[in-house]
């Protein structure tokens, strides 16, 4: 059997043809694949720890969702706030089988409350959610922490690890395509998190566009560290392999971020064929991983190596290439795609077995949304090479469009990119005027629609989506456009103790529009790239040779080389301080509110 969309699935599950729920799909996998491994479970990215068949998965989420319905109805929220490891699939397949609706969440950190506890407790205001779903452990370090807030005092707790066998006759409800299977909350890179309403036919239908697009197989396999409660963490990274039927090996992403060597040996030592990661992964696999440790890996069987989540840089792409291409990596593997929440996850992507597709464009005319095309050999410094995001297909239909006139947008020009689809969520929970501006969008000239707005600005060449940046975090100076991604690459190249992939640019008012940058300043030495040291000793030594003033003296005048901009203020950072989402985007709202509040974490020198 392969993926649910090939016939040999028709009249396979109770009888039904294309399965209308996860739960229905789930029941199938287990009733005819029931001992075969889905997940291993890699506890430092390594050692194999633990394992979960389809049968145990079936049989686990039964006894949570006899529990849950014991005590709530079908559409009942429930928080889900667990470590990495498999405890958070059984709970997430509990929920649906009980009709109630997940909210996948991030626990609560002990050593970064103030960065971690204030999004928690405004999604569950939210979402007001009658229970929360817990382990044992992660239950017993936090108790007196929620113990201290009235907010997550008044909850029911349900450590779901120490639930004893129930009788399983009762658990059933009814599931259909349209009901709510749960809330994306979003990752708030430009406002307060919101909950998209994801159901079970927007799921069906999204699985399908990536098993299509990403051309899974039964003999796929999978590695994945992204966290469980980002879209594409929970969406590809757990339920793409139980749609599909391949194993799937599941990493903490705190063992990637510590030493991204892991993740390319996982992929190695198990024949990956699949995986994916934000950008930012690839670049520091560019940056960490040693000469002498790339010979040990073999990379030959990665035949899709997905890029989304955050902007796509030729750059990385074209090292990350050359530098493990002795290890078998193809630049074919490369997958660019583009997709957020309110469609569920995926909505461009390119082609397998092929090479990614670049269009090298005038830097100004593009700040004045404008595609103006440029040979290869222009100065770089007026010019820039975007990367596609990919096609639309199955279904997916794309428009560009003017965000204030509300009218398709001529072939050569930027504008708001509109998508419509069955992947498209039914809206944000409890948020009415929100999801009528957001999802119910309609062209003014022609009156076709509804399309989702999602706020990202690109243009379309030949079917082919580039993205441009966010409409929102556009910077405007003296009358001119500039795409703060833009900016923030500048600064990062213009001196060698600036971290890749954490700066900002942002505009405040201050007699007029003036430009801030916030960027990180390295920590610690690189790792010795003759004898591969990655010693703790080695990795706390200062990197910095340069005073401060060098370094904002090299970013002011990078800044106003490339984009004629005068910076009004430069902000160092200490590493690791800048405010992102859970899939890497910087938080240039977050660093704005920061900067204004004096609350910036700033680098001493």
């Amino acid at each position: 059997m392969s993926t649910l969309v090939d016939a040999n699935f028709n009249a396979s599950v109770d009888g039904v043809g294309i399965p209308s729920s996860l739960v229905q799909l789930l029941r199938w996998r287990s009733a005819n694949q029931h001992d075969q491994v889905a997940f291993i479970y890699l506890p430092n990215g390594e050692e194999e720890e633990s394992c979960l068949t389809y049968g145990e998965l079936d049989y686990q989420a039964q006894t949570i969702a006899t529990a849950l319905q014991a005590s709530y109805e079908p559409g009942t929220r429930a928080l889900l706030l667990y470590p990495p490891g498999l405890e958070f699939i059984k709970a997430f397949f509990g929920c649906l089988y009980a009709g109630v609706i997940a909210i996948p969440a991030y626990p609560p950190h002990p050593a970064r409350l103030n960065r971690t506890l204030p999004k928690l407790q405004a999604i569950t205001l939210d979402a007001e959610p009658a229970v929360v779903l817990t382990t044992s452990k992660l239950l017993a370090s936090t108790d007196p922490l929620f113990q201290q807030s009235l907010l997550f005092k008044k909850k029911h707790w349900l450590a779901t690890d120490s639930l004893a066998n129930e009788t399983l006759s009762e658990w059933r409800v009814p599931i259909r395509s349209d009901d709510l299977a749960f809330l994306q909350y979003t990752s708030g890179s430009t406002a307060m998190p919101k909950g998209v309403m994801v159901t079970h036919a927007n799921l069906l239908h999204n699985s399908a566009y990536m098993a299509h697009g990403f051309q899974h197989t039964p003999e796929s396999i999978l590695v994945t560290w992204l966290p469980t409660f980002h879209d594409m963490g929970l969406i590809y990274g757990i339920l793409q392999p139980i749609y599909s039927g391949f194993k799937c090996y599941v990493m903490p992403p705190a063992s990637f971020i510590q030493r991204p060597l892991r993740w390319l040996q996982a992929i190695s030592r198990h024949q990956a064929t699949h995986s994916v990661a934000p950008n930012f992964a690839y670049e520091l696999c560019t940056r960490e991983i040693t000469e002498e440790q790339r010979a040990g890996l073999d990379l030959r069987h990665w035949q899709v190596a997905v890029n989304g989540a955050e902007p796509i840089r030729i750059e990385t792409l074209e090292r990350f290439a050359l530098a493990f291409a002795s290890c078998g990596f193809r630049r074919t593997a490369f997958y660019p795609g583009y997709g957020l929440a309110e469609a569920t996850l995926k909505v461009t992507g390119g082609r397998t077995t092929e090479e990614f597709v670049t269009c090298r464009v005038d830097v100004a005319a593009l700040a004045q949304h404008r595609l103006v095309e440029v040979d290869t050999q222009e100065n770089e410094q007026v010019s820039q090479t975007l990367v596609s995001s990919g096609r639309a297909t199955d279904g997916v239909e794309l428009v560009i469009v003017d965000p204030e006139t509300l009218v398709e947008c001529a072939i050569g020009c930027v504008g708001e990119i509109w998508v419509r689809g069955p992947s498209n969520a039914q809206g944000y929970w409890n948020r009415i005027e929100e999801t009528q501006q957001t999802f119910n969008a309609y062209l003014s000239n022609t009156e076709v629609g509804p399309y989702l707005r999602t706020g990202d600005l690109g243009f379309l060449k030949e079917g082919e989506l580039f993205v441009t940046g966010r409409r929102k975090d556009l910077i405007i100076i003296a009358g001119s456009n500039h795409y703060p991604q833009d900016i923030e690459l500048t600064a990062e190249r213009s001196h060698k103790d600036l971290r890749p992939a954490s700066c900002a640019a942002f505009s405040i008012d201050d007699a007029g529009e003036r430009l801030i940058v916030a960027i990180e300043v390295e920590r610690y030495h690189r790792p010795d790239a003759q004898n591969g040291n990655h010693s703790e000793e080695s990795r706390r030594r200062r990197v910095s040779t340069s005073g401060a003033k060098d370094i904002v003296k090299a970013i002011q005048y990078a800044v106003a080389e490339q984009h004629e901009l005068q910076i009004h203020q430069v902000v160092l950072l200490k590493a690791g301080s800048i405010s992102k989402t859970s899939s890497g985007k910087i938080q240039r709202h977050v660093c704005r509110k920061s900067f204004l509040a004096s609350a910036l974490d700033r680098w001493d020198g």
